[in-house]
């Protein structure tokens, strides 16, 4: 584990880290292997994807290290 965070949407959990952790993804071969840490369900593709990409901002990174458990120094 590179101790880096990866954030996405999948309707298929279990076939997205599998397929990240086997080399199907391209952009992310390079930094496996991938450990779930914490996930989230949504009824709608659109509040899956909002959430997302609130999750790549910067607010929405130190909520999710705080979440997990991840100190911030």
């Amino acid at each position: 584990m590179n101790g880096r965070l990866y954030v996405g949407s999948t309707c298929n959990l279990a076939r997205r880290i599998y397929e990240h952790n086997s080399g199907n993804s391209r952009y992310t071969k390079s930094t496996r292997p991938f450990v779930l840490v914490y996930f989230e369900n949504f009824d709608t593709r659109t509040e899956a994807v909002r959430r997302e990409l609130f999750f790549k901002t910067g607010h929405g990174k130190a909520l999710l290290k705080e979440i997990i458990g991840i100190t911030v120094a």
